[in-house]
């Protein structure tokens, strides 16, 4: 009975978290297209499915992914074992990477795009590589205890450096790659760690130094990539393009059976690790094992609704608008689309929902989970009307994120230093399963559009601003907070 009310509970909150996306959809119908959806009951389905889904693996979470990532944080600190915890680093980094839908997804269009030159298979390769290397240094500087800021800020230094010798074909991409790295299984599972591992080690704060891993598994992957191109455009070769993946069998229980499939694929590589560690490494036995088995379960299952309501519902609409929106060539009305869709999508991530109240509870009331979507969700709606509106007039990509990341790293200095891990964690989370198609394809259909524009340069780059400026708004917001005892008392 009290699993049943909890995730009566939490759908209850994911069907108030989507209001905002059927708002943006009502208005531009209504208002702009005056006209229904082609099939509005589809998109009701497919939205009550996404509600069913992000229910399901929020509480799966709860019972399997934080605690497993936890408790093995734990057993390594306990035991001393500093090798084979940078191997689990490296090895979860990898797997969690790899088989990343959304990466998966960004690979494939740019294979096309780039008519063969990039390697989608390469690619994600590259950019897993990534990932575990700086999972790796992410656990030593929890261990070591060094100051987050320094790490990011010389990271993104070296991106940016790294930018300037980059061919312009790569950069956006590479941006964008960095973005879709974590997803909504990920970015708990690689939080749990952090946060299990600050949690263990004496004089350690769980805030400031607990969260951090995710965005350095955001910044190293836009270094490696921008590296790849320049080995690919100065000695590679146009290579043959992939052919597309079908759009299934036709017949509902063999695609049933064939999404939930490849759900599991995308899950397995991160459980086979943990299991591994878990038993073969560290010898020691999962807590609840049962607990967690059903856990892991309600992850899968509601991972694999979530993406079939998305499928249903969202995407078709989304698509159709923004198609819609590229015929009519009206400037104003493409930017607001971009303003609303962004804010609504991310209101609707279910990784940015646990990752807020995880903030919540390692802030022990300073901070509030609610308080911190709206400010990230703000954060992504700017960074991708930005995205749009340098691709309607046009301009150099890496001027647009240098001018960003200046904003960035002059808040860093004056924002509390508690926040900063955080609030690059945050950059992180906001581009996963909801959004990332949704941008890809609003960028790739403007820039194809468009006289003038190249659908590999200008096309990829809306995701790289939708996670730089939740990074901003977090910042603002934390400086806002310290301010307000200080206003109060100087008005009283």
């Amino acid at each position: 009975m009290e699993h049943l009310t909890g995730f009566a509970r939490e759908f209850l909150k994911a069907m108030r978290n989507l209001l905002p996306i059927v708002a943006v959809v009502a208005v531009f119908q209504l208002v702009v297209f005056r006209g229904l959806p082609e099939d509005p009951l589809q998109l009701v389905v497919g939205l009550l499915i996404v509600g069913v889904g992000i229910a399901m693996f929020l509480q799966g979470l709860d019972l399997s992914v934080f605690p497993v990532g936890k408790n093995i944080a734990n057993q390594f600190t306990r035991r001393g074992a500093l090798g084979p915890l940078l191997a689990f680093g490296f090895a979860i980094g990898f797997a969690a990477a790899v088989a990343e839908p959304a990466l998966i997804a960004v690979a494939e269009q740019a294979e096309i795009v780039s008519d063969g030159r990039i390697n989608g298979l390469t690619l994600r390769v590259v950019v897993a590589v990534s990932v575990g290397l700086v999972l790796v240094l992410g656990l030593l500087r929890i261990l070591r205890g060094w100051p987050v800021h320094r790490l990011l800020i010389g990271g993104y230094a070296l991106a940016l450096a790294t930018t300037f010798i980059a061919p312009q074909e790569i950069v956006g991409l590479a941006y964008d790659s960095g973005g879709v790295t974590t997803n909504i299984v990920t970015v708990p599972m690689i939080a749990a760690i952090g946060l299990g591992l600050a949690n263990s080690i004496r004089g350690r704060s769980v805030l400031a130094d607990g969260f951090g891993l995710v965005a350095l598994c955001v910044m190293v992957p836009i270094i490696g990539v921008q590296l790849y191109g320049v080995w690919v455009y100065t000695f590679g070769n146009t290579g043959a393009v992939a052919a597309a993946p079908g759009a299934g069998s036709g017949h509902w229980a063999a695609d049933f059976a064939l999404g939930l499939a490849e759900t599991v694929r995308d899950v397995l590589p991160i459980v086979l690790v943990v299991l591994f560690f878990h038993y073969l490494v560290l010898k020691h036995k999962i807590a609840h094992p049962v607990r967690v088995l059903v856990g892991f379960v309600m992850v899968l299952v509601g991972l694999y609704a979530f993406v079939v309501g998305l499928k249903i519902g969202l995407f078709p609409i989304g698509t159709q608008m923004a198609e819609q929106l590229i015929e009519r060539d009206v400037p104003a009305l493409i930017l607001l689309f971009a303003l609303l869709i962004g804010f609504a999508t991310t209101m609707a991530e279910p990784a940015l929902v646990a990752i807020g109240n995880q903030a919540e509870d390692a802030s022990r009331g300073r901070l509030n989970g609610s308080a911190i979507r709206i400010v990230v969700a703000v954060g992504v709606a700017a960074g991708i009307t930005l995205g749009v509106y340098r691709i309607l007039v046009g301009g150099p990509f890496h001027y647009y994120v240098m001018a960003s990341y200046g904003v960035v790293v002059v808040l860093v200095f004056l924002a509390p230093k508690y926040i900063v891990a955080l609030a690059f964690d945050l950059g992180g989370v906001t581009t996963s399963e909801v959004t990332v198609p949704l941008v890809t394809a609003l960028g790739i259909g403007l820039a194809t559009a468009l006289e003038g524009r190249d659908a590999l340069m200008d096309g990829f780059g809306l995701i790289a601003f939708a996670s730089i400026f939740p990074i901003i708004s977090v910042l603002l917001y934390a400086m806002l907070l310290e301010r307000i005892p200080t206003l109060r008392k100087e008005t009283s």
